[in-house]
């Protein structure tokens, strides 16, 4: 393995160990991380769809809303018909997906803390390209997006870089 993509595969998971362990500390799992700060981004969603972004199966998503109805973070509501339910974060569910996405921001924050302003520019330019390249389909799109903060990605007018995946009038953000 070429030393560049080795190095990239020990950063990412530093960074995935480092995300991962600042939710814990708030007593969310990875799932729940993920729901909550979804949810944030894009309310009134149903479970089936909640559980598409986040790769779960029917009864993973359940069992996901359920603990999330129970800890009074999510609240169902009735859908387009009696087997859909919507699902919208309460007051404390936006307060904790808000805190989840701080809490993000603080650790990437501190990843890229050793770079200048240079090296910041030409990272950024190279991961606009790396993610743009990541996927062509929306579930894809969403489930790469569902710890983003939606509107640091677009700060100073730029277009998400997953953009291009938007269908059917769906739009990831």
């Amino acid at each position: 393995m070429p030393r560049l993509e080795n190095l990239l595969g020990a950063w990412s998971l530093a960074v995935a160990d480092r995300m991962t362990a600042a939710g814990r500390e708030a007593g969310l799992s990875a799932s729940d991380q993920a729901a909550v700060t979804t949810l944030l981004a894009r309310p009134d969603r149903t479970v089936s769809w909640l559980g598409e972004v986040l790769a779960l199966t029917s009864s993973g998503s359940t069992r996901l809303v359920d603990r999330l109805v129970a800890a009074g973070w999510v609240v169902r509501s009735p859908g387009s018909d009696t087997r859909q339910r919507r699902l919208r974060l309460t007051a404390d569910g936006e307060a904790l997906a808000r805190r989840v996405v701080r809490d993000r921001a603080e650790v990437l924050a501190a990843c890229v803390a050793p770079l200048d302003d240079r090296a910041r520019d030409h990272l950024e330019r190279a991961l606009e390209r790396m993610v743009e390249a990541s996927t062509d389909a929306f579930p894809e799109a969403m489930r790469t997006c569902r710890l983003c903060d939606r509107g640091a990605c677009r700060a100073g007018g730029r277009a998400c870089p997953l953009d291009h995946t938007k269908h059917r009038g769906d739009s990831h953000d």
